[in-house]
């Protein structure tokens, strides 16, 4: 008989590396690419310090437990599975780290290695290192589930996760479900991302049908799972399996093409054990591997991540998706729910197929063919089955258990397994627990890249412009605007109903909702151009959204019942119109139109509240819908305050978990529906902050208790405005009333509207609001802040900004974020080294909080001449990088190095050596470790240098050799792993050494053609840009960088050529752009040194 599932709730301890608090700054980051797509982040605040020292934490743990199984989750690091142990092995067969020592590679700042990560909206999710709420459900056939959930900030989505132990199998069941609460469509993706142990012997398994992979974005392609061309600058051309960990030397991810089999997994040779995910290909295409690289670089990030646990695989699994980014559309209202398998394996090895039953292989060894079964429950009488043309070649009957596995071989004339030969697995009813028929023998073609976005002008029809303008909304793209393309179709086509009504939604998201009803409105007179009754019914349910928030009421329910009409709006219509009926405290009417909506979307958890809360308003008993929602979602805020309002007083205020964004939405949500006494109750509920106050005010005010509005707005005032970042469309009004009823008293109100509007790239609105801020409160640092990015992104008022940064900087001095800001803003507007050193030394406390700000100014120390300095602030400090982000510190530090050993060549040349050999290598306190195919070039050449003068030209010749190889061409270096051009001069000048003009003039001539034919290029963001992490809030001048990067190749070409003039010339016109271009001082020193 099987065991019973336990499940209990547990304080664990563990020893954790904390993190400072997030930034106090809104922080907008407009062009930052995250993972492929948008590296947005307000309304978040951004966590950007790792501490050094790890003490012990308690986490609240949840333990589900079987007789095969042991999960453990963390509700408050994201809800994730943090540990996954298989009893019957002793194997944990997800990636158990012991320490949670969280390193910058979260959107938002910390991400922790091991155990499960389940990302959504977006990859990596924002709030992976945040609380969730969690429950556990106890169901009827003996399985125990626990639950985690939470709404999204940013755009107000729900997501949640399901863990499932049966009490007779040897797998996790996770049944995601994906809510759109908000009233306008949304983008997400889902991927579970289990890391998995990596070493020598460890493959990742994917299924037999994938011959192909690619990179994120679709932008690169190889193939699988040997190798042969170039993928991620790295040479495969030998043939690499890169299914093994081993044989990938750089930080690499890629995704499966395209397969028809439901499985991913992977296998540790020498343990016989691995991890297998399972899900219906079709809605669950996504199959990943990411590594971070067997070679220094990787091994950085490995202690980076862990102390003791070592390296690891992510084998990411995505439903609804098949590659980063790749987002699915979610309606209004519309829940998508999914389920995923997470189960151990042992013994299979290379799995040819597998189910949530069962994992086979078949291959042949020798003059064998070898088979191998495992099952995940314990089952007698399994017949097993392999077939060749039809014909049994081998039948038995087995027993099937989660503690071990079956094999056996038998002799065969068969040289291959085609698709003539198969394996069937099967229980004792012929039920078929798994299959395999062999692949055919055929070569297939890899497929191609995906291709750029063209600019709006460049694309053909309207058609395609709304396509264009759609799929950079769908993908969030970092650096392209749908806008763009919108007017672009409308310029053509100023009817077009499709672009009408898309760009009306995307001005009704940014809350600008005259000019969106203008363009809606032209799409429903379209629409019924011959015909009153449209095909579909969107663009009148947007009017009728818009007319809505325009206090058009009657004219939206117009709209709205004519969107009824149609299927696809047929739902939500009902719902808004049951929603207009309740604020006219009709309830009956409105409860009719709810259980018309019902019928469509019975999974519309705002609806199934609202009849709640009507039946409640009449008297009427709601105990059974109560019971009814928690089967759809057991941990939904407005069910839980119904069944608070029952009398059940704990449970609601635990499940709200004390966070602001619950408290928020739940009582909008009694706001929209005209239940104002239970939106203040929640509201009095709320953690204090000054948007519950303004929140309170309005909900006064629409009680007619305008003196108790006015208190509250006061009390908002009031409060502190550390991290208060409204981002919510009905914020607006909200704000909009503080600051009508107070106009002389909401200096905040202003500042936090600033921020909204900002958010919505509403510029020139939100720099009047905190410029209105700034007059009635001129004591706030933040507001001045703001405005230096605003008067600098927008009107390119770099002084102005510049000015701001100051007075922030003068009112509170212990920022480091706005000491940043202003070093970078004086930079751009070319204060001196001398300047920018003078200021960071001045604050050098404040200056050490950040890192990217102590490393300008250890490169300022290098500027200066300050190596032995430089290199003493880099050896004292541990940094921690972004990720995406590396190069930066170990860049100072070869920086450093190089430049104190040429100093040292002639009178010391052994000692000159020695610290170029240091140059080579990193000290782990840099947080970065050495890509296997970067250059060293430079450091090789001036080794070369050393040699001569201690007279070995022997040993010279023999760097000069290593110096002479690598890239001989340009490029743009926008990456981490993109090979500076120096290298280039340093390859050419050893190969002039070694006597090889004709190719050394090649190297110099191609950095000279490089510029000239780059010029005067309009330079525009990478397309398929995957990662640019800084985090500044300034915008950038690509057209600068591009002319100070040319006319730098101009100079080192010059420079390798020997012409001097030409070559000093460039490099005067570099620091005359940027007074601390290191490359441009140093070379102009060579050359004054002849």
């Amino acid at each position: 008989m099987s065991e019973n599932v336990k499940v209990w709730e547990e304080t664990i301890i563990m020893p954790t590396y904390q993190t400072s608090e997030p930034d106090k700054n809104p922080l907008f980051f407009e062009k930052r690419v995250y993972q492929g797509s948008s590296g947005k982040v307000y309304p978040h605040g951004m966590t950007e310090r790792i501490m050094d020292e790890k003490i012990d934490v308690a986490y609240p743990a949840v333990m589900l437990e079987n007789q095969y199984l042991k999960v453990v989750i963390l509700p408050t690091l994201g809800g994730r599975i943090q540990r996954a142990y298989d009893k019957t092995n002793d194997y944990d067969f997800v990636y158990y780290n012991q320490v949670i020592k969280p390193a910058l590679v979260g959107l938002i700042g910390p991400w922790i290695s091991g155990g499960i990560e389940f990302n959504w909206p977006q990859h990596h999710r924002p709030s992976t290192y945040m609380p969730t709420e969690y429950e556990i459900s106890y169901n009827d056939d003996g399985s125990k589930t626990v639950w985690v959930s939470e709404v999204d900030k940013m755009y107000g989505t729900k997501g949640m996760a399901g863990f499932t132990l049966y009490p007779d199998s040897a797998y996790i069941e996770i049944t995601g479900k994906v809510y759109n609460r908000t009233d306008t469509p949304q983008t997400f993706l889902w991927w579970a991302n289990p890391a998995v142990p990596a070493n020598d012997h460890t493959v990742s398994i994917f299924p037999p049908d994938v011959h192909a992979v690619m990179d994120h974005g679709k932008r690169a392609v190889s193939d699988f799972p040997i190798a042969t061309g170039t993928y991620y600058k790295y040479d495969y051309s030998a043939g690499v399996d890169i299914s093994r960990y081993k044989n990938i030397e750089v930080p690499t991810s890629y995704m499966a093409y395209h397969s028809d089999y439901d499985f991913i997994g992977n296998y540790d040779e020498e343990k016989k054990a691995g991890l297998l995910h399972v899900a219906n290909h079709h809605i669950s295409p996504g199959k990943k591997q990411w590594v971070w690289g067997n070679s220094d670089f990787g091994l950085s990030w490995d202690r980076n991540l862990t102390d003791e646990d070592g390296p690891y695989t992510e084998l990411m699994t995505g439903v609804f998706t098949d590659n980063q980014p790749d987002f699915t559309w979610l309606k209004p209202y519309e829940e998508k729910e999914f389920k995923q398998y997470f189960m151990p394996y042992k013994g299979v090895g290379h799995v040819k197929n597998a189910t949530i039953e069962a994992a086979v292989n078949l291959e042949i060894e020798g003059d064998c063919l070898k088979l191998v079964v495992y099952g995940t429950k314990a089952r007698k009488q399994v017949n097993v089955i392999v077939s060749h043309l039809g014909k049994y070649l081998y039948e038995k009957e087995i027993d099937l258990s989660p503690f071990s596995y079956f094999e056996d071989s038998f002799k065969t004339s068969l040289t291959k397994i085609n698709e003539d030969v198969s394996i069937t697995v099967c229980d004792q009813k012929g039920q078929i627990l798994v299959s395999y028929r062999g692949m055919k023998d055929q070569l297939q073609a890899l497929p191609e890249p995906a291709e750029a976005l063209l600019p709006p002008e460049e694309l053909k029809s309207t058609e395609e412009l709304f396509l264009a303008a759609t799929h950079i909304e769908q993908y969030r793209h970092a650096t392209l605007e749908a806008e763009a393309y919108y007017l672009e179709g409308l310029k053509r086509d100023q009817t077009d109903i499709r672009l009408n009504n898309g760009y009306g939604v995307f001005l009704f998201k940014r809350g600008l909702f005259q000019e969106s009803e203008s363009y809606l409105q032209k799409a429903v007179t379209k629409q019924k151009w011959k015909t009153p009754n449209p095909y579909y019914g969107e663009p009148s349910f947007n009017l009728g959204l818009v007319q809505v928030e325009l206090g058009k009421a009657e004219e939206s329910v117009n709209h709205f019942y004519k969107a009824t009409w149609s299927e696809d709006t047929q739902s939500a219509a009902f719902y808004q119109l049951a929603c207009h009926e309740a604020k006219l405290k009709h309830f009956h009417e409105a409860i009719t139109l709810i259980d018309k909506c019902l019928v469509k979307n019975q999974h519309h958890m705002k609806a199934r509240v609202l009849k709640i809360a009507l039946l409640r308003q009449l008297g009427n008993e709601t105990t059974d819908l109560l019971k009814a929602n928690f089967v759809v979602d057991p941990l939904d805020l407005g069910s839980h305050y119904e069944h608070f309002k029952e009398g059940h007083q704990e449970k609601w205020q635990q499940v709200m978990r004390g966070e602001l964004n619950n408290y928020l939405e739940l009582a909008w949500d009694y706001l929209s529906w005209g239940l104002l006494d239970e939106a203040l109750e929640i509201l009095e509920k709320a953690p204090s902050s000054p948007l519950t106050a303004y929140y309170q005010g309005y909900v006064y005010h629409q009680q007619g208790y305008e003196q108790m509005a006015k208190e509250a707005v006061l009390r908002g005032e009031s409060l502190c405005p550390d991290y208060c970042f409204p981002n919510k469309l009905a914020e607006i009004k909200v704000l909009e009333l503080a600051i009508n009823l107070l106009p002389e008293q909401t200096s905040f109100a202003r500042y936090y509207l600033g921020n909204l509007f900002y958010d919505k790239k509403r510029y020139q609105e939100a720099i009047e609001l905190w410029e209105a801020s700034m007059k009635l409160n001129p004591l706030y640092p933040t507001v001045y802040r703001n405005l230096s990015f605003g008067y600098y992104n927008n009107y390119d008022q770099i002084k102005l900004a510049e000015s701001m940064l100051k007075q922030a900087f003068e009112l509170d001095s212990t920022d480091a974020r706005v000491l940043m800001e202003l070093e970078l803003v004086m930079k751009r507007r070319g204060a001196s080294v001398e300047e920018r050193i003078d200021l960071l030394e001045k604050h050098l406390t404040v200056t050490e909080q950040r890192d990217d700000l102590y490393i300008v100014y250890i490169s300022l120390l290098n500027n200066q001449g300050k190596h032995q300095k430089a290199l003493s602030c880099l050896k004292s400090r541990q940094f921690h990088p972004w990720e995406g982000g590396e190069g930066k510190v170990s860049g100072q530090y070869i920086f450093a190095l190089v430049e104190e050993a040429k100093k040292l060549l002639t009178c010391d040349p052994t000692k000159a050596i020695d610290l170029l050999s240091h140059s080579q290598s990193f000290p782990h306190s840099l947080g970065e470790g050495k890509l296997p195919n970067a250059q060293d070039n430079i450091s090789d050449y001036f080794i070369a240098k050393a040699y001569e003068a201690m007279g070995n030209q022997e040993q010279a010749n023999s760097y000069y050799q290593k110096a002479s190889v690598g890239v001989s061409q340009p490029e743009s270096v926008l990456y981490y792993y993109d090979q500076p051009a120096d290298s280039i001069l340093y390859k050419g000048l050893a190969l002039a050494a070694l006597g090889r003009m004709k190719e050394a003039k090649s190297c110099f001539h191609g950095l000279i053609r490089y510029g000239e034919l780059h010029l005067f290029d309009v330079i525009t963001y990478d397309y398929f840009a995957v990662s640019l992490p800084e985090t500044v809030v300034f915008k950038r001048d690509l057209q600068e960088e591009n002319q100070l990067y040319c006319e730098y190749l101009m100079g080192l070409g010059n420079l390798g050529l020997n012409n001097h003039q030409e070559a000093s010339d460039y490099f005067l016109s570099v620091l005359e752009q940027d007074g601390s271009h290191q490359g441009a001082k140093q070379h102009l020193a060579m050359i004054d040194r002849g």
